[in-house]
């Protein structure tokens, strides 16, 4: 199928034609039809499948211009980046309507999102909090909605704006086009389909909480204070070229891309402390090649948007199940290959066991010059026999269990709430504004290194450790 078979305007799909768009990916394939016969839909769908254009092109097709712009489309989604990204999707897939989008967020000055709404608006894609603030003080008037897009509804769940969701929905006609996408199915998101949503299409392109088919994983044991001479020596490969690099923490971002930068790698941090200008630049600069490496904490595993990501490596194991998910689905996206790479200290093996559970298998190891060994706990998994050797394991150190057995599950659980209290404290207004791949059948013995190249010299080992 290509996109002239879906029955789209000619000024839309000479847009698509000119952002290098040629076949649909299922979730279009699935999803523009219904919509453009008006149907609600609730749609499961992993993130980089294309969900974006699945609502995007439909809601361009349905609107004709009227000299008196109103506000006819919602788009609701979750972060700021997300809102931006959609945005822009919107500007490139109407460059040739003279329909307008606009975008409100927070965390940014309310001043020029007002200016533009004030100039005309067709299509508006917002962040919950924002645009609460902007119908409380009568910049917005939802009654003239005849589409609305709930995106990323598990991530509205996870962030605490599911009242603000339904505080918005009230305030839209009830004869209107609900369509609501999520990566996940859980409970209330099901609930809160079945109160906005009338006979919808059920959509499934892929299980939830999968990783895609083109995402290759491996798993590295090391010691803590390795990680960051693991890290380097790969994000220095050449199979390397353009990546992210996911913490737990706000601190260990900047911490770890301080030293990255000491060990000559481009790369920027994003994080829920940069400032909004701060978040658009990274991104640019990344999207645009400036830099090759990008540091960044869960709140942008959902928020970018980047075709070409070779890597994900995750240099923290997250505490949630689901944030691997979405983690590593950074990379492989629009159908391209990508590579995942998980760093695992023995601190974390609880966390290991808990996302192999997630998972339904283990992920298989590769080796490094830091190697160490580790048992795995005992996950509900069948043995995956790939291995992969990044470098040469020159010095395999075995660890010592000597007072590292510590209390994992007592200290995550006790972050969780942490962060659950955050989540609820400040739910109001947390709103944000856009390799060829490996050989798992090779056997381990006698490869070259992944980094080794014809004329690879193996570096000496420094020995100020």
């Amino acid at each position: 199928m290509n996109f002239t078979d879906l029955e789209l305007k000619e000024p839309i799909l000479s847009a698509v034609s000119k952002a290098k768009y040629e076949t649909p990916s299922p979730i279009q394939e699935k999803a523009i039809p219904v919509m453009l016969e008006g149907k609600d839909i609730i749609a499961c769908a992993q993130t980089g499948t294309g969900k974006t254009a699945a609502f995007a092109l439909p809601i361009l097709n349905k609107l004709e211009y009227k000299k008196k712009h109103q506000i006819r489309a919602l788009v609701l989604t979750p972060t700021r980046e997300l809102a931006v990204q959609i945005f822009e999707n919107f500007k490139k897939f109407g460059r040739y309507l003279k329909l307008r989008a606009c975008c409100v967020y927070g965390g940014a000055p309310s001043g020029p999102q007002r200016k533009a709404l004030r100039s005309g608006c067709d299509i508006l894609i917002a962040t919950p909090g924002r645009l609460n603030d902007f119908m409380v003080q009568g910049e917005i008037i939802l009654s003239d909605i005849e589409v609305f897009v709930l995106d990323e509804a598990d991530r509205m769940l996870d962030m605490g704006f599911i009242g603000d969701v339904r505080t918005i929905a009230s305030r839209i006609p009830e004869v209107r086009q609900t369509v609501m996408f999520s990566a996940t199915m859980p409970k209330e998101i099901k609930e809160l389909a079945n109160e906005l949503l009338h006979d919808p299409v059920d959509i499934r392109v892929a299980p939830p909480a999968s990783p895609a088919e083109t995402i290759t994983q491996y798993l590295v044991y090391c010691e803590k204070a390795d990680k960051k001479r693991v890290l380097k020596d790969m994000l220095v490969s050449p199979e390397v070229k353009k990546a992210i690099v996911f913490t737990r923490t706000k601190i260990g971002a900047d911490r770890l891309t301080k030293k990255l930068i000491e060990d000559g790698i481009k790369v920027l941090t994003i994080h829920g402390d940069k400032t909004q200008g701060q978040r658009q630049n990274a991104l640019q600069r990344f999207r645009t090649n400036q830099v090759d490496v990008l540091v960044a904490t869960d709140v942008a595993a959902r928020g970018i948007d980047i075709s070409d990501i070779s890597h994900v490596f995750n240099y923290d194991l997250p505490e949630e199940d689901e944030s691997y998910i979405h983690r590593i689905g950074r990379a492989g996206r629009a159908g391209k290959e990508g590579i995942s790479i998980s760093l695992c200290c023995h601190e974390e093996l609880g966390l290991l066991a808990s996302i192999e559970k997630m998972l339904k298998k283990e992920i298989p190891l590769m080796k490094t010059e830091y190697s160490i060994e580790l048992k795995r706990k005992k996950a509900s998994a069948s043995k995956s026999n790939g291995r992969r050797q990044f470098k040469k394991k020159t010095d395999t150190r075995n660890t010592s269990d000597k007072n590292k057995k510590r209390d994992i599950n007592k200290r995550e659980a006790g972050k969780r709430e942490n962060s659950s209290k955050k989540r609820n404290s400040v739910a109001s207004n947390k709103s944000i504004h856009k390799s060829t791949k490996p050989n798992k059948s090779r056997k381990p013995n006698n490869r070259k290194p992944y980094n080794q190249s014809k004329n690879y010299k193996p570096r000496k080992k420094s020995s100020g450790r």
